[in-house]
């Protein structure tokens, strides 16, 4: 007998993380925050706690569980326990599979990525082919404004991309997890016919697009409309990086500038692209980024915005079917007073493809 499909989210249960990309990979004594105390790491879990966090992504620009012995991942989700945070996801950043010095160190580091995502119960991780800041990058004050890396034309290294992207989408299919490939501009994920045409050909179920557009719309110089990229790519989605940007355009000078903002006043009307995602079939964790000033409150305002204005308040609306498999954690039920205590976090898995 087929069990019955768990209802679709809604804006009380999604599970909403916040990033840990604005945490310094730096603990304050100038120890590697990767080689400080689980109580070091405590100190900006909870202040994302305390802004209202019960869910966060673990981006490896903080710490790399990768790189973590058995006993430091036990440290590592009794921290994130600690300070009331359910682990969502892993991201790994600028650790391409397909870069000509660190290729196949990438590789066997996002091996150990998924494996240290099992260890700690995370549904997802995700991964993607940007590479390493450039030094010229690194000196601007927002490291989009000078062009970085680029993925060139070449059958020989696309074929690379496949087949390892692949390799590691069948070993996160192995240990329950489904991989989201970081959408990112100058990269094979960085437009939205190259990012599916790529998904397409890596061909796993488990496998699908982080169309994470705020990416793309921040370059300064002309960029795809953000209506036609995630028209094309939600069907795709199964996890997601949500920001925004401020963006000006003056064609005839050849003028583009875009500065980072909340996720309800810049240059993509996430209302519009929710109702696309639904109706794509898309139950994938959501991660609120920012850039900037006090980036986790930035984040934390992304949260209240979606739950309170955009995510559906009840469960009865019309799911479409999304073409890769949406797994997820619920977030739990927050109690309303008389109200027995919530349920540990339920798993949702849907497979439709």
């Amino acid at each position: 007998m087929t069990a019955p499909s768990p209802a679709p989210l809604t804006a009380v249960d999604w599970p909403i993380a916040g990033a840990t990309l604005p945490f310094p990979p730096k603990a304050p004594d100038g120890l590697a925050a990767q080689d400080a105390t689980p109580e070091t790491w405590l100190a900006p879990l909870r202040q994302m706690a305390r802004c209202g966090f019960s869910s966060a992504d673990l981006t490896d620009s903080w710490l790399r569980p990768a790189d973590m012995s058995p006993g430091r991942l036990v440290d590592l989700k009794a921290a994130f326990a600690e300070a009331g945070l359910h682990l969502a996801s892993l991201t790994s950043i600028r650790r391409s599979v397909i870069d000509a010095r660190h290729g196949e160190a990438n590789l066997a580091y996002s091996h150990r990525t998924i494996d240290a995502a099992a260890t700690l119960d995370v549904p997802v991780v995700s991964v993607g082919l940007h590479q390493e800041l450039t030094p010229e990058q690194k000196k601007e004050l927002w490291f989009w404004s000078v062009r970085g890396h680029v993925d060139r034309p070449c059958a020989e290294t696309w074929e690379k991309a496949v087949n390892r992207l692949r390799e590691l989408g069948r070993h996160a299919d192995e240990v329950g997890i489904v991989m989201s490939l970081e959408m990112y501009e100058d990269t094979y994920l960085g437009t939205a016919e190259s990012a599916i045409r790529l998904l397409e050909a890596v061909g796993l179920d488990n496998v699908g697009l982080n169309p994470d557009v705020g990416n793309l719309v921040r370059l300064p110089r002309p960029v795809e409309d953000w209506r036609v990229v995630h028209r094309s790519v939600l069907p795709y989605a199964n996890f997601w990086h949500v920001k925004n940007y401020l963006r000006y355009e003056n064609v005839a000078r050849d003028l583009y500038v875009a500065i980072p903002t909340s996720l309800d006043l810049g240059l993509i009307d996430y209302r519009e692209v929710f109702g696309m995602a639904i109706a794509s079939g898309f139950q994938g964790v959501i991660t609120a980024e920012a850039y900037g000033g006090d980036a986790l409150a930035v984040a934390a305002r992304a949260e209240t915005y979606l739950r309170k204005q955009i995510l559906p308040m009840t469960a009865d609306y019309a799911l479409g079917q999304s073409r890769v498999r949406q797994q997820v954690r619920r977030r739990e039920a927050l109690p309303t007073p008389g109200s027995p205590s919530p349920r540990s976090d339920q798993d949702i898995s849907r497979s439709t493809r």
